[in-house]
């Protein structure tokens, strides 16, 4: 994408072929006044070695050249520059904001200046057409997405040519620090950065995870938080399941009943819930904050029963069914032949395209199974064309495949058997897919039979099964550049809470994004399974729940030492 607000989406590229090699930028060359900086603090840490290197990153970035004898120390002189640009100022005070709290530091946040300072991070926004009043550096090739990092005593530069590029620089720069960073109070670690330079882009443009928060509802705080796990690897796409026969969870001023009636319900028999347009609005600048594209669904036609109990006028026989608190699947469906259907559809389908600033709307399409042959691909085509009539780019499961094609059409492949005729025939046709394969993808699957929350029906997914397949060959018949990326979807039958979320997210989620993010060449399992155990410190740092997996050869938890005396948030285990 060109270099615009963080609001503004990514445009979607066509194909997923290896993109051309990077241009090489000229090193920085410290001057003698850097080198004396770089001696002084040589001094004072006492040549305290980095204990984080420059390739224990997640997603593996496409290239690192490490340089074992520099290494950059944040101190309380260190300063952020960035150029003068707001989305890139954005990015700034999130590095800050991110730094401040563990190492107590000012890290003042500054325009870059025209004499460049030593003992700086520096974040930079490259020339490219789209963006010609940039600070002039030459164009890099990195794309929407990419960005260079670069490591010596004197500086810290993270260059890219969007302010997307440069976000995703932080998320790697965060990542060569210490654990103790995660920290939100002040601790006392040597925070040092290894030295080298990264070269770094993503191989599918869409990767993301899919959180249902219509089997049992979750409220904003937990959607935001689910978010910053996306952002911290380089997930770029939240996928919210906002409607099912247990809940309808999003406002709709026209059917005002969809979320007073039919949103009052849960699994379970909870007390349900909704999000208010203000609400989603609040998701959705968090996430674009974040350079997260929301991706909202609203199910059809099958899956509707909370719709049915609120407006029973759609329901084939014009009566309100019960409200639904099980977990089967396949039974309730609109009323396919009534002209009502579809002013429905038009309203809602209107309304939620108003409030999101992404390209996708997805409508499911997936278990409506009382809606068959000719009259299930009648539904979808009209429902395709309400969905281009807003403006959007129609996103459905892999059922959709029959229907005629609609221009940017995507299936999300959900199947374990990868011999899908249909599917591939519908790409040969022009559609693209989104691969979230049961037997990989879903984490609400268990990762062994003593899982105490989540499903089997696809299997049992370990760490390793979620990441040992290859998006690009996975389907047979369909092409690598016919895939738009991945998706991890999370369904929420047996999901109560954000720890039962982060339970079943991590570490798996990092697994999906190495698939949609590192270049098919750095596939290694044994190698990712090192880099991701480093992950466990900084995820009982920051206080967040996950599984210690049996395969991943955890650290011991860390002992930090604070500069003040703070409660232990430390909560890692399920």
């Amino acid at each position: 994408m060109s270099s615009l607000p963080l609001s503004s989406p990514a445009p979607e590229p066509t194909s997923t072929a290896t993109p051309a090699e990077p241009a090489a930028l000229p090193a920085h060359q410290p001057a003698a006044g850097d080198l004396a900086v770089l001696a002084a603090r040589a001094a004072g840490d006492d040549l305290l070695a980095p204990p984080v290197r420059l390739d224990n990153v997640v997603p593996a970035p496409e290239r690192v050249e490490a340089d074992p004898s520099a290494s950059f120390v944040v101190t309380g002189d260190t300063a952020i520059r960035v150029t003068a640009h707001p989305g890139a100022r954005a990015v700034a005070e999130h590095l800050a904001e991110l730094l401040r709290p563990a190492t107590g530091f000012p890290l003042p946040v500054a325009d870059t200046p025209d004499v460049e300072p030593t003992g700086t991070l520096m974040l930079t926004l490259a020339t490219t057409p789209a963006n010609p009043t940039a600070t002039p550096h030459r164009s890099i090739g990195l794309g929407a997405e990419g960005y260079r990092l670069d490591v010596t005593g004197a500086e810290v530069r993270v260059i890219a040519e969007t302010t997307t590029g440069l976000f995703y620089g932080v998320q790697t720069l965060r990542q060569l620090l210490p654990a103790a960073v995660e920290s939100q109070t002040p601790v006392v670690a040597h925070w040092a950065l290894p030295g080298g330079t990264i070269l770094d882009r993503p191989r599918f443009p869409y990767r993301g995870a899919m959180l249902d928060v219509a089997r049992h509802f979750f409220a904003v705080e937990d959607v935001l938080r689910v978010i910053d796990h996306l952002a911290r690897y380089k997930l770029n796409h939240l996928h919210l399941h906002l409607t099912d026969d247990q809940g309808w969870r999003i406002a709709v001023d026209s059917w005002p009943k969809l979320t007073a009636v039919g949103g009052a319900t849960e699994v379970g028999g909870g007390p349900g819930g909704h999000y208010t347009k203000a609400d989603y609005q609040r998701i959705v600048s968090h996430a674009a904050a974040r350079h997260v594209t929301l991706v909202p669904e609203i199910d059809l036609p099958g899956h509707t029963n909370a719709a049915l109990v609120a407006y029973p006028e759609l329901a084939p026989d014009k009566l309100a069914p019960p409200p639904y608190t099980g977990t089967e699947v396949g039974f309730s469906y609109v009323d396919p032949a009534d002209e009502r259907t579809y002013d429905f559809i038009a309203d809602v389908l209107g309304e939620v395209a108003a409030l999101t600033p992404g390209p996708w709307l997805h409508i499911g399409g997936d278990e409506a199974f009382k809606v068959k042959g000719a009259v299930y691909t009648g539904f979808v085509e009209r429902a395709q064309r309400i969905v281009a009539d807003t403006g959007k780019t129609v996103v459905g499961w892999h059922q959709l495949a029959p229907a005629a094609h609609t221009d940017g059409r995507v299936l999300q492949w959900w199947g374990t058997d990868a011999k899908d005729p249909a599917t591939a025939d519908a790409v040969q046709r022009g559609a693209r897919l989104i691969l979230s394969p049961g037997n990989h993808a879903y984490l609400d699957m268990k990762y062994a039979e003593d899982t105490p929350i989540g499903h089997d029906w696809a299997g049992l997914i370990d760490v390793r099964r979620a990441y040992d397949w290859d998006p690009g060959t996975h389907v047979a018949g369909v092409p690598s550049t016919a895939v738009l990326g991945v998706e991890a979807p999370l369904w929420t039958e047996s999901v109560t809470s954000l720890t039962d979320i982060e339970y079943l997210l991590l570490p798996r989620l990092p697994a999906i994004a190495e698939l949609g993010w590192s270049p098919r060449a750095a596939h290694d399992w044994a190698g990712f399974r090192e880099r991701l155990a480093g992950h466990g410190p900084r995820w009982s740092t920051a206080g967040i729940t996950f599984h210690r997996a049996d395969e991943i050869p955890w650290p011991a938890a860390p002992t930090i030492p604070r500069q003040h005396t703070a409660p232990d948030n430390d909560t890692t285990s399920h």
